[in-house]
């Protein structure tokens, strides 16, 4: 297990890099710089111009500056962020808790609603609420992220203003309230981005839960425990369940990325101060420390959330832990 985990960590390490030098390369050859505004005016001197290409290594050659990142980042240094004057660690360590807690939530959520939901479409299989049920998931499965968030925005914030508009926190008032007016107030604004990914989420695990429940049923174990007079409901809960989580675990891995891209328009749209809304807003104004480091981040959550899966996988199936 050891010498897996391991091996996984150094292909991580690899595609990692890769993910790295693909992104510096794209937003380096993109039109413009950090300093297209001031550069392109005619009221600009050249020497100015050259001063502030030279002053952050903008004059370098693309080979050369990207050396010089890496032996940045290898000692802990991601650069400094032209849009938010500050270095990129301080700005991702300040957005990346409030990717964190909307992805958990989202996570969480998602997967406990979608084994819900297939539960019941099982026990109810060719019911009308099995039909109903199965339209919902395969119409929430088909939607768009961005177009769910702005409907929602549009419905709980507008036609019913229910939830604020956006934000994590109320910027006024949020100083003045006590603990528990502190947490009802991020609830409050963290409930629309996480719905939204939560319903997209969960359409996929129903789906597929749905699948995995109905090859298992008809297994000896499965009739073996109808014969000893369990019911429908025991049967799904206490045997069908347990062996049809395999595939779930699986998709766990899968859901890391999806709802780390998710998030990216979830919090540009109801402005969550995530790391996605930095980044969105880094790739518009040429960034570019703050768009490699963010994209760094997320490809190092994506394998560690491959990488729990496969350990979930091996926890869950004794088969594997031999390999």
């Amino acid at each position: 297990m050891i010498r897996f985990i391991a091996r996984r960590l150094g292909q991580a390490a690899v595609i990692v890099a890769i993910v790295a030098a693909i992104t510096f390369a794209l937003i380096h050859l993109a039109p413009g710089d950090p300093f297209s505004a001031v550069l392109d005016n005619p009221n600009v001197s050249e020497k100015v111009r050259e001063t502030l290409r030279a002053q952050y290594g903008l004059d370098r050659p693309l080979p050369e500056q990207f050396v010089r990142y890496i032996g940045a980042l290898a000692r802990g240094e991601m650069g400094w962020s032209f849009s938010h004057d500050l270095p990129v660690r301080e700005v991702l360590a300040t957005a990346l808790p409030n990717t964190l807690l909307l992805m958990g939530v989202a996570l969480v959520a998602s997967f406990a609603l979608g084994i819900i939901v297939a539960l019941v479409q099982v026990a109810r299989r060719g019911s009308i609420i099995d039909n109903v049920l199965g339209a919902i998931s395969l119409f929430f499965f088909s939607m768009p992220d961005f177009w769910l968030a702005i409907l929602a925005l549009l419905a709980l914030t507008y036609w019913l203003p229910i939830f604020p508009v956006g934000g994590a926190v109320d910027p006024v008032m949020h100083e003045y309230l006590g603990l528990g007016g502190r947490i009802v107030d991020r609830l409050k604004h963290l409930v629309l981005p996480a719905l939204t990914l939560t319903l997209l989420a969960s359409a996929s695990v129903a789906r597929y839960q749905r699948a995995a429940l109905l090859d298992v049923l008809p297994a000896d174990y499965i009739r073996t425990a109808r014969l000893k007079g369990l019911t429908e409901k025991e049967i799904l809960r206490r045997h069908a369940l347990r062996n049809a989580l395999l595939p779930i675990i699986t998709l766990i891995g899968l859901s890391f990325p999806a709802l780390l891209t998710g998030a990216f328009f979830i919090e540009r749209i109801f402005a969550w101060p995530g790391m996605g809304y930095a980044v969105v807003n880094a790739i518009g104004t040429r960034d570019y420390p703050l768009v490699v480091g963010g994209v760094i981040i997320g490809s190092i959550m994506v394998t560690l959330g491959s990488l729990l899966a496969d350990l979930l996988y091996a926890w869950a199936d004794p088969r594997l832990r031999s390999h």
